[in-house]
């Protein structure tokens, strides 16, 4: 998966570029608040899905990153949705620090074109690279953090 086909997971309008959140729960219901409007079924399904995740281990790894994922019925294809924290978040990581950039993956429980883990592993290798991270970092506008996933 090159990195123009992983941007086309993502909608500028799902991307938060300063989460207020300072723990996990708050995290997740600010990034699912953005998703799927508040109170309805769907926000209440997806926010229950990646909390019940959370329970099976953090999906928050090392340098500052976290991969919340999972299917649900409430969406009906597969969407990454990016937030950054600049004060970082208290998410269980691996490492024990806090996580200041999530990609968030939502998937169907059927994904006819398999993008899912291909989708997971790209993130996963363009966090790898620190310069990429840093500019992810620093990015405050949906134009500068595709800029960052093209590259990639």
């Amino acid at each position: 998966m090159t990195g123009a086909e992983l941007l086309r997971l993502f909608d500028p309008k799902l991307c938060l570029f300063e989460l207020k959140a300072t723990t996990k729960d708050e995290a997740l219901q600010e990034i699912v608040d953005r998703v799927a409007p508040p109170g309805s079924r769907n926000h209440q399904f997806i926010h229950e899905m990646l909390r019940n995740r959370e329970h099976l281990g953090s999906t928050g790894v090392v340098k500052g990153v976290a991969f919340p994922h999972g299917r649900s019925l409430a969406v009906s294809k597969l969407m990454v949705v990016f937030a950054r924290s600049q004060a970082g978040v208290r998410f269980e990581s691996m490492d024990g620090e806090p996580t200041h950039l999530f990609f968030v993956l939502l998937a169907p429980p059927q994904d006819r074109a398999n993008q899912y883990l291909p989708a997971l592993g790209k993130l996963v290798e363009t966090i790898q690279d620190d310069r990429l991270r840093d500019r992810l970092m620093a990015a405050t506008a949906f134009e500068e953090f595709a800029a960052v996933i093209r590259e990639n």
